[in-house]
């Protein structure tokens, strides 16, 4: 049976805490802070950012005590921005919950997956020119993480330590684009096998 020290502490639901938790390892940031570093690290690719999320999501933590304020300061005629940092509990835990995702695969259930496995519905024509315009998505999507990667780790304002999220992503996104084209062009050559029309 499990007591209240062995339970497992209660995690937060909103995956952006873990770009939060993330970055305030780097170094203590106001959350205007975390949400410009989300996107210049083209972190809102993984994460879903908007101002009322991230305000949420830095709200639980602190309530749940994984981060603190650390001061609160103005520059200008700027609002207050209050500046946050880890407490020890949330390094802890933080560390913890991240060696546990990256150890163990989870069930993820993309839309794509669901709906390649109708793609005979299409029609042999339009299946291709579906997977035609989705590879030309993958490919400019493909061009803006290069892209991203040039400006971040290649122009030295972060290290590739930082950034293995967007070298994962593009390596995600190659070969979603190499298995895409591949299938197009199995259709053209006639190689996919496709049931006779009724």
């Amino acid at each position: 049976m499990e007591t209240e020290s062995t339970m497992k502490p209660k995690r937060p639901a909103n995956p952006l805490a873990l770009a939060v938790l993330g970055l305030l390892l780097e170094q203590p940031m106001h959350p205007h802070a975390i949400a410009t570093t989300l996107r210049e690290r083209e972190l809102d690719r993984a994460f879903k950012v908007t101002t009322g999320s991230l305000y949420d999501v830095v709200r639980s933590l602190e309530r749940a005590g994984w981060i603190a304020a650390q001061e609160t300061a103005r520059v200008g005629g700027r609002p207050e921005r209050t500046v946050y940092t880890h407490t020890g509990q949330g390094r802890e835990q933080f560390v913890a919950w991240l060696d546990e995702l990256i150890r163990v695969p989870a069930k993820e259930y993309p839309k794509f997956i669901s709906a390649i496995s109708y793609l005979g519905a299409l029609g042999r024509q339009a299946a291709r020119e579906a997977l035609t315009e989705r590879a030309g998505h993958l490919a400019a999507e493909a061009d803006r993480a290069r892209a991203a990667w040039r400006d971040v780790v290649d122009a030295g304002r972060a290290p590739r330590l930082f950034m293995l999220e967007l070298e994962y992503a593009l390596r995600m996104i190659e070969a979603e684009l190499a298995w895409v084209e591949q299938v197009a062009a199995d259709i053209d050559s006639g190689t996919l096998a496709w049931p006779v029309a009724a």
